[in-house]
């Protein structure tokens, strides 16, 4: 044999990538397997990995008395070894543990051998006769799966030399099903051979039970559907059955049927001599790992009728029988899979498996998301659950589309005219590549995987395996495409042909009947799907460029809404809007090209309908949509010149205080926004929402004094006093803004004085007053409460406190703040309040009358039928509780200690952690249940536009509200659960140190 001339160059142009041990090795196969080193290396050049192949070669040609040198001496069963070892180092291993099945590679298949082959090969492999294997012991398994590899080894070779792997993904993962199914039956002859001799197993039966014991093996899964991966979990269920006949009652046979199918599984999935071939895994029986592994037909039927989740039956859509008992199986099938389709039209099934989606997305480990074949975005499962969905949709009254495998279904719902042809040949195309994908990676070490290699060396042999790039880089560009197409695989063929239903689209669309659209409508969550339908034809009939557009971004915005917490109203709202709106310049532009304005506009009006009812009123608002700044809350400052310049453009009080209403609308809209969208913190939309309320009465008070008396004043200062929430700068969407009216005469008599300063009250309150975005002007904490006088002097207020004021009211001062008017005035009233507020000291009778108040408000003020564990403001746990806590700690320790003398809830809690008077962890429990309860609030007042402080019972409401509160979807429950938790820890620390030793 002549000796190897090839330079370094011509192996690295084959692929090598280990050079100098390539050169060695290639003299040695030259040697070993006596063959021409050009042949040898243009079969090389055709493998995933010459250095493998070539290292593979040499150490089988080592072997003492080798079929490889006769597989070398003849093409193409030269390349045929060479490109499945150079693939695969699990094949390359298993010929070398089994180097006399490399016969298998000898010649080519003609075709894929059928399910009753691949069978009778496999009961042959352990000498089954009459379902019973006669090899004992572990040989039988060794036995079962050197067999099986081996023909798994020629299914490789015939899949590695198709012309067009990729057309050909159908017809290989249609036969590693059948060679999946023929290894059970084996392993089952094997289970029966074990349980019916003695020493085999734990269990011994007779051989008359176990012969007519029924089981039934339920393919699942991808093997159910008969598009089986090379190395992939099988999932399966089981049946079983007696036979009366036989006069075997089925309760035994249950008994014996578990037996057979767990020492089945050891046959497949148990270490031994020869590796595991794959996991059966039996986890989609009923109750899971907590079920009996085999039932009977009838157990499991009464299950399905009265137990199953919606899950569960979107894995029967591809149940099959696939080994064992296939009359049994049959029956099975018959029996469950009408249910799927039934359970299909039942509330809130797509939104389940949806969730189900989502819950597996969300489970990928944050590094291997870029890298996941089949779970990331744009992987295989987003294809799969597409194309589920639509038939779980469309296959209620279709029974066409009732298809298993997701290719065959794709076929199906083109021919049914669901979706578009184009659309499904596309599909159909990038899925096989990325099926290829798969496949080809599992060959590499023969075991489950679904992860690209992030190492360019392996990237690169997985692009020569696949035939799809020539280079690492282009492999990539094309799965990165395929990505990209598939991603918007939901979008194209769920959403887009609702459209065709009601406008005319090109001619290459799909176009689905009226009943269709509408059945798809409610199966992604639309409550009056017919009124949506409406909606859709409404906004896009016509040839104007707006319904143009629409037509154009509708399919994407309808996902959108469906993701909301209220679809139907969101997409009226949205049809509002757009009327409102037009053929406006902007918002076209905005619709057109800024999906995240888009997006964010579903978000708000699906979420919201208090900010919906504003923005139909503002319409222009969305525009801010596009940018963050200008969702962000504006300065005081900014504010406050704005209301300046308002009132200098107008020449009457009433028409400035209608301009400062509509901005004040307007702002409010604005947090509204931010809130919705996750922009600002509780906090910031308190002090937003302040401020916003702050300028408007700061404004209005200014045009009422101006115009009262233009030349010489109104003779008094005045000045307007926040309370409660507002002066604590803690006010949410709907809060009551609390105040209190002073005054003080200047250069007119006593009852002048009291007279204007009633005066600027009623115009105050009338001028305020907003039909569109109440303001409501709470005057109850003032002294004698809803007895007391409206407005009174500072010499009045400063004899009452001295003389007859009580200690609530003291209480209710510790939120005083001045927030318009004369500022000296201001300044002398809140002198006034901290003398009141913080005493020098307090009696222990005014604490232990805190305490009584406290006691009597849990009892008298919560509102008949009010559960006190979902009360946001008064009950267990909630605000009252928290604010009560801080404030009695105020009132006792403010005179000593300056840092607590702050209006703010929160600024107080710190500043008591701080001077020792509060734990650090207790203090965390107040302020997590301060904060939930103050976000709730605002939340219900957002999704509902009514103002209520009971957590709702109702489960759509619950929704909408955790939505709000940045919960994924179907979280009410949890957001009830973190609600009552939050909250009876809070109200743990209040009952130990309020009414305790506080």
């Amino acid at each position: 044999m002549a000796r190897v001339q090839t330079t370094l160059t011509d192996l690295a142009r084959i692929g090598f990538s280990d050079l100098g041990r390539a050169a060695d090795d290639l003299e040695l196969a030259v040697q070993l397997g006596s063959v021409a080193p050009d042949d040898l290396l243009a079969s090389l050049r055709l493998t995933a990995d010459p250095d493998q192949a070539l290292s593979y070669l040499v150490r089988l040609l080592r072997l003492p008395a080798t079929p490889a040198v006769g597989l070398l001496g003849a093409e193409p069963s030269r390349t045929r070894l060479l490109r499945v070892v150079g693939l695969s180092r699990g094949f390359g291993d298993f010929f070398l543990r089994h180097p006399e099945e490399l016969a298998a590679l000898s010649e080519r298949l003609i075709a894929l051998p059928a399910l009753a082959e691949l069978t009778g090969a496999l009961l042959d492999s352990v000498g089954a006769v009459d379902g019973f294997a006669t090899i004992d012991g572990d040989a039988a398994y060794t036995r079962l799966r050197v067999r099986y590899r081996r023909i798994l080894a020629q299914v490789t070779a015939f899949d590695l030399e198709q012309r067009d792997p990729v057309a050909g993904i159908d017809s290989i993962a249609d036969t590693l099903a059948d060679l999946a199914s023929a290894a059970l039956d084996a392993a089952l002859a094997c289970a029966r051979a074990r349980a019916s001799t003695r020493g085999q197993s734990r269990w011994l039966f007779g051989h008359d039970e176990v012969a007519a014991t029924k089981l039934a093996i339920i393919g699942m899964g991808k093997a159910g559907a008969q598009e089986l991966n090379y190395v992939s979990d099988v999932d399966v269920i089981f049946v079983g059955e007696g036979d009366d006949e036989a006069g075997l009652a089925t309760a035994r046979a249950i008994d014996i049927a578990t037996a057979l199918a767990m020492m089945m599984m050891h046959a497949i999935s148990e270490p031994g001599m020869e590796p595991s071939l794959w996991e059966v895994d039996p986890n989609l029986r009923p109750e899971g790992k907590a079920g009996a592994l085999v039932r009977s037909l009838e157990s499991h039927i009464a299950y399905y009728e009265r137990w199953a989740k919606s899950w569960e039956f979107q894995a029967l859509l591809k149940a099959r029988p696939l080994a064992g008992d296939l009359e049994l199986g049959e029956r099975y099938v018959d029996a469950v899979r009408p249910k799927v389709w039934s359970s299909a039209s039942r509330d809130g099934f797509v939104e389940s498996v949806q969730k189900m989606r989502q819950r597996v997305t969300d489970n990928i480990p944050g590094d291997e998301v870029d890298y996941q074949l089949k779970l990331g975005p744009g992987g295989l499962r987003d294809v799969e659950f597409t194309v589920q969905l639509l038939q779980l949709v469309h296959g209620q009254n279709d029974p066409l589309v009732r298809q298993p495998a997701t290719l065959q279904a794709l076929v199906a719902l083109a021919d049914q005219g669901y979706i578009g042809r184009v659309e499904a040949q596309e599909f159909s195309h990038d899925y096989r590549v990325l099926r290829l994908m798969e496949h080809r990676l599992q060959l590499r070490e023969l075991r489950r995987t679904h992860l690209v290699p992030r190492d360019e060396f392996e990237q690169r042999v997985l692009a020569r395996a696949t035939e799809l790039a020539p280079s690492a880089v282009a492999l990539l560009e094309l799965w990165n495409g395929i990505k990209s197409r598939v991603r918007s695989l939901h979008e194209r063929l769920f959403y887009r042909p609702l459209l065709a239903a009601v406008a005319a689209l090109g001619t290459d669309e799909i176009g689905l009947t009226s009943e269709q659209a509408v059945a798809r409508l409610a199966a992604i969550g639309f409550g009056d799907p017919k009124g949506a339908l409406g909606h859709i034809a409404a906004m896009t009939a016509g040839v104007s460029r707006r319904a143009a557009i629409q037509r154009h971004l509708l399919p994407v915005m309808l996902q959108w809404f469906a993701a909301g917490a209220d679809p139907d109203y969101g997409l009226l709202a949205f049809r509002r809007l757009s009327d409102r709106l037009g053929e406006t310049y902007w918002y076209l532009r905005m619709l057109r090209d800024s999906s995240g304005a888009a997006f964010r506009l579903t978000q708000v009006l699906s979420g919201s309908r208090y900010a919906a009812e504003l923005l139909e009123r503002i319409p222009e608002a969305a525009a801010w949509l596009e940018n963050d700044h200008d969702l962000a809350p504006r300065s005081f400052e900014v504010l406050s010149g704005e209301t300046a310049a308002i009132i200098a453009r107008h020449d009457t009080p009433d028409a400035a205080a209608a301009a400062l209403r509509t901005a004040r609308r307007r702002e409010v809209l604005r947090l509204a926004f931010a809130a919705i969208l996750g922009l600002v913190t509780v906090q910031e939309l308190a002090r937003g929402l302040t401020d916003v309320t702050t300028v408007l009465l700061q404004g209005t008070l200014g045009v009422i004094r101006q115009s009262s008396a233009i030349s010489s004043g109104d003779g008094i200062e005045f000045a307007v006093i926040g309370m409660g929430r507002y002066g604590g700068r803690e006010i949410g969407f709907g809060s009551d803004t609390d105040v209190m009216y002073v005054y003080r005469a200047r250069s007119v008599n006593q009852e002048t004085a009291q007279s204007v300063a009633r005066f600027i009250v009623n115009e105050l309150v009338r001028l305020t007053e907003d039909h569109r975005l109440p303001l409501d002007l709470d005057i109850d904490l003032r002294p004698e409460g809803k007895n007391g006088i409206v407005v009174r002097s500072l010499d009045s207020y400063r004899a009452y406190y001295e003389r007859w004021s009580l200690t609530w009211e003291a209480q209710a001062l510790l939120r005083a703040r001045g927030v318009a008017g004369d500022q000296a005035l201001i300044d002398d009233f809140e002198e006034l309040a901290d003398s009141v507020r913080y005493p020098v000291e307090i009696e222990p009778q005014a604490v232990r009358e805190v305490k009584r108040i406290k006691a009597r408000v849990e009892k008298e003020r919560l509102p008949q039928g009010a559960d006190p564990a979902r009360h946001l403001k008064l009950g267990r746990g909630s605000l009252s509780d928290v604010e009560w806590y801080v404030q009695l700690l105020q009132l006792e320790h403010g005179a000593e200690h300056p840092e607590f003398r702050t209006t703010s809830t929160l600024d107080a809690l710190e500043a008591e952690v701080a001077a020792g008077f509060v734990e650090a962890a207790d203090a965390q429990k107040l302020h997590d249940a301060w904060i939930f309860a103050s976000r709730a609030r605002s939340a219900m007042t957002l999704w509902t536009t009514r103002t209520t402080d009971v957590l709702p019972v109702d489960r759509r409401q619950l929704e909408g509200v955790a939505r709000l509160l940045e919960y994924p979807p179907d979280s009410a429950t949890e957001l009830e659960e973190d609600y009552l938790g939050v909250t009876r820890r809070s109200r743990a620390v209040f009952e130990k140190d309020f009414y305790g030793s506080l």
